[in-house]
């Protein structure tokens, strides 16, 4: 007789110093479904994820797969077992081919001592195959997008035969059709009976692709309901335990007169972006929208120093400069949260304190400048946490141990002390939740009426035009259009996004 739950995760309970993350939390999953798991950052749910995959260990509850309690000892005992977790935060050896990535700790040997690099070719190829996904096993994986790294780690999930798959963000990087391909990868597992737990805080996917919604706040079970009797709007209730009237502030900002100009900005290296011009007003906050490779992230990262200019121009405040370097840019007032949070936006290590205050440590030395004023440093750490109302025991929790949203507010604390003139965000609200969401589009709204130019990247097109003044749409390099609130439309960004693919 088959079980009645593929998963049974009941009254798990987890601390760390100075925090509860769950407290008798539950999740019970069914065979052949797709089951998603949602909360505010900070609710738990990676917390129980990392406990059911063996990197936590749990101080109390039972977990039972199949009927049988189970306790694995690290992810790689859960994946010998068929559960298998595709993390947010992807963690690849980037200098090493995909079928490498894939088969790492698995690789297919002759007479069990050479490694059979064609064995291991045809397997991914194979794979690759079923999957219908179309990268080269032989490609580094730091050559690739971070969708195409997205889908080798869920290639590689499907490899273990999964019976529990567990997909945090699987489509924080994934363009429309890459997303409905995912979905059609997804839909193939549950058929084969597969569970999926789905982790997002894209409302539409959760309605479109789940079977059954279990929402944890504060690290505490709140409900358990099928996806066709919810709504987007029950959802974000029973989330953030309020209802949430508007998704987006009111705009306050006055835009004033021109803060940046750029002309004919083009990329040394290719592919890059191709003759950019555009200009940046005072108070204004300018949505840079696009498909997956348009060269969005190229586009902020040329004025942030970090991508070599060929040819183009840059003035700010009428005055041309050229910024070489982080540190020049940063002098000039410029300043970027970049779209990776793992990769090159957090020190994982180090604590909150020095992750806020990295960025300006020129305002924190003493007359003998290699000594930091310490004791100031903890003030503006102190000030970002309740400014931006991050979750956090103390200001000396390593940042690696807060969620991905509370990570991102630390970040964004470090910028904003810099007082720049530019802020420049790509990608800011990626695996954030609702709540929090609204929090850093107020946090948007207060730079720009304050006088600051602000730049958005961002994929989710509902939120570029919920939260920008006016739209520079990218296509392969080039600037396709230009639209103003009044002018633009799905239809009318689509159509120029797509106009030089």
């Amino acid at each position: 007789m088959e079980d009645k739950y593929l998963l049974e995760m009941t009254n798990i309970c987890k601390s760390f110093p100075g925090v509860k993350a769950l407290d008798n939390a539950s999740l019970r999953v069914s065979h052949g479904t797709v089951h998603a798991l949602m909360g505010e950052n900070g609710a738990g749910k990676s917390t129980l994820m990392k406990s059911l995959f063996g990197i936590y260990k749990i101080d109390k509850g039972d977990v039972l797969v199949e009927g049988m309690p189970v306790s694995y000892s690290s992810p790689k005992d859960a994946m010998e077992h068929g559960v298998a977790m595709v993390h947010q935060e992807l963690n690849q050896v980037s200098t090493r081919s995909v079928m490498e990535n894939i088969w790492l700790g698995r690789f297919t040997k002759k007479a069990k001592i050479f490694i059979s690099n064609k064995d291991m070719y045809n397997a991914t190829k194979e794979l690759f195959d079923e999957l219908e996904i179309d990268i080269s096993p032989k490609a580094i994986v730091n050559t690739l997008s971070v969708s195409k790294r997205q889908m080798i780690e869920i290639a590689k999930a499907v490899s273990y035969n999964a019976k529990i798959l567990v997909l945090d963000e699987p489509t924080s990087s994934l363009s429309t059709p890459e997303v409905k391909h995912l979905f059609k990868m997804i839909n193939k597992l549950r058929d084969r009976g597969c569970g999926i737990i789905y982790i997002s805080h894209k409302m539409d996917e959760i309605l479109e692709i789940s079977d059954a919604v279990t929402i944890l706040r504060d690290g505490q079970f709140v409900s358990c309901d099928s996806a066709k009797d919810l709504t987007t709007d029950l959802i974000i209730q029973k989330m953030v335990g309020r209802e949430l009237e508007n998704r987006y502030p009111e705009k306050k900002s006055v835009i004033g007169d021109v803060l940046l100009e750029c002309e004919n900005m083009t990329g040394l290296y290719q592919p890059n972006i191709k003759d950019i011009s555009f200009k940046l007003h005072k108070g204004e906050v300018l949505g840079i929208a696009g498909l997956v490779g348009s060269r969005r992230t190229e586009l902020v990262e040329s004025l942030f120093g970090l991508v070599t200019l060929r040819s183009g121009t840059i003035k700010l405040e009428g005055n041309k400069i050229v910024n070489k370097s982080c540190g020049e840019s940063i002098k000039n007032g410029f300043a970027l949260v970049t779209e990776e949070r793992r990769a090159t936006g957090i020190l994982g290590k180090l604590n909150i304190i020095d992750n806020t205050c990295v960025a300006n440590l020129k305002n924190y030395r003493r007359k003998i400048k290699i000594i930091l004023n310490k004791s100031k440093m903890r003030k503006d750490a102190e000030w970002g946490v309740e400014a931006l109302r991050t979750k956090t025991p103390n200001v000396d929790a390593k940042i690696m141990n807060l969620s991905g949203g509370n990570q991102q507010k630390v970040i964004l604390a470090r910028w904003i002390l810099t007082n720049p003139k530019v802020m420049m965000l790509d990608e800011p609200t990626r695996g954030i939740d609702v709540g929090a969401k609204y929090e850093i589009y107020q946090l948007i709204d207060k730079m720009a009426s304050e006088g600051k130019g602000v730049m958005m990247v961002s994929s989710e097109m509902e939120e570029l035009m919920g939260i920008c003044d006016r739209m520079l749409v990218l296509s392969n390099g080039r600037l396709a259009g230009e639209l103003t609130r009044e002018e633009w439309t799905q239809e009318k960004i689509m159509t120029l996004a797509a106009m030089y693919v």
